[in-house]
């Protein structure tokens, strides 16, 4: 486990986690259970709370300035931050072994070129930087994208060939494809719902096979990958698998998939999206 995180418990729609030195309370709509250990959350220091509507929301307190937190063997800015987040979603953190494997795979010859679009602040790129790859870096909102450049730093890696794009990541494929600039692996970590850049709305039912489409259109190289993820409690890891492989023109069992999914220390299990990988 990451050094400064832990997922202390959760239950009644909600998650208690340490982030080095803040112990976060904020909404968890998949925590349905009980709390297991109700008497751990007294011990926040940081909470959110959306407001009745459900798409925003506040931090108590509201002044808490940006912290540094030891993560995955990365240093990383974090802050409270709009909708409850803080900057990282840690139940990614166990994908980077299988990320930085795949960059390694890659013969040699070129140096690695990864597309990671949905970027945030830029975790799987210094995961991808740090194994070797040339990464371009893609989110909509330039308040991530700047975010990413701080880690980037945090982490030495400001010399490294990382391009950093302030753009809507669909649009970004499609001018890609036509392009024809290639990538050894493509990254992706869609949101439900959203806008891009210039306030393109964004809904993954309806959008996420084209952009899939689009990211079959970037492969090449002699091993080419894709690491997909989604927050969508509807959305199943049999589905995501479903709709990489038919993007990918290829057979279901040929992709893994599974749950992305978090044990507390108090031995509650909080549910947090799914993961497909190809190749397996």
């Amino acid at each position: 486990m990451a050094d400064d995180y832990e997922l202390i418990d959760a239950g009644d729609g909600r998650r208690l986690e340490r982030f080095g030195p803040q112990v976060v309370d904020r909404p968890a709509p998949a925590a349905a259970l009980p709390r297991a250990d109700p008497d751990a959350w007294a011990g926040a220091t940081l909470r959110f709370d959306r407001d009745a509507e459900g798409a925003r929301g506040r931090w108590r307190p509201a002044d808490v300035e940006p912290w540094t937190a030891s993560v995955g063997g990365l240093e990383l800015e974090l802050r409270p931050a709009t909708g409850g987040q803080v900057g990282l979603f840690p139940e990614q953190l166990g994908l980077g072994g299988w990320l930085g494997e795949r960059i390694h795979a890659v013969p040699a010859g070129h140096r690695p070129s990864v597309l990671n679009l949905f970027a945030y602040t830029g975790a799987a790129t210094l995961v991808a930087a740090r194994a070797g790859a040339g990464v371009a870096h893609v989110d909509a909102s330039p308040t991530a994208v700047g975010w990413a450049r701080r880690n980037a730093g945090r982490n030495g890696l400001t010399g490294h060939p990382i391009r950093w794009l302030t753009e809507d990541a669909a649009r970004f494929v499609r001018r890609e494809v036509t392009r024809r600039n290639r990538y050894d692996g493509v990254v992706l970590d869609p949101p439900s719902y959203g806008h891009g850049r210039g306030g393109r709305p964004w809904r993954l039912a309806d959008d996420l096979d084209p952009l899939l489409a689009g990211v079959a259109g970037v492969l090449d190289g002699s091993a080419p990958f894709v690491l997909l993820t989604a927050h969508a409690r509807d959305l199943t890891s049999d589905a995501l698998r479903a709709r990489l492989a038919a993007a990918l023109a290829t057979e279901p069992r040929a992709i893994e998939s599974g749950p992305l999914e978090l044990v507390a220390r108090s031995g509650a299990r909080l549910a947090a999206g799914a993961f497909a990988r190809w190749p397996r």
